[in-house]
């Protein structure tokens, strides 16, 4: 419950308690804090106990802390069911990146094609610039107009 409270922080309220209630009353209300936090306990897992014979046989396996939701995903991402763990060992990322390297080197390494040889059933475009003659069909740029 207080996982991450140190000595300093511990010592600090043990003297604001001692300030705040005195040395006389002190130890009757640690007393009644520790009873109303086991009577709470108490309830909790009574009415756990009423929620699981409730919900009957088929949810023998339940676990309340399966209702959150990191714990949730953490259960299902480990079940071996769902085959993750042979995908994530399949997947190597140094040789997918070294794949996708060689692929992007070796098409910009590759001479641009001929517009004849371009048209012999491959779609590809033509990035070449176009001699300064030729007539473009698109109208000039007007910059006003946007």
């Amino acid at each position: 419950m207080f996982n991450d409270i140190g000595l300093p922080e511990l010592a600090t309220i043990i003297v604001l308690a001692m300030l705040v209630f005195g040395p006389d009353k002190l130890p009757k209300v640690i007393q009644d804090v520790t009873r109303t936090i086991r009577k709470i306990r108490e309830f909790s897992e009574s009415a756990k106990q009423d929620i699981r014979k409730e919900l009957g046989p088929e949810f023998k396996d339940f676990e309340f802390e399966d209702l959150n939701p990191k714990a949730f995903l953490r259960k299902q991402l480990d079940n071996d069911d769902l085959g993750l763990k042979e995908i994530r060992n399949g997947f190597d990322l140094k040789k997918e990146m070294a794949e996708v390297t060689d692929a992007v080197h070796s098409r910009d390494t590759a001479t641009p094609s001929s517009p004849s040889s371009s048209s012999s059933g491959s779609a590809r475009i033509d990035m070449t610039k176009k001699p300064e003659g030729a007539d473009d069909d698109r109208p000039p740029f007007d910059a006003d107009a946007t």
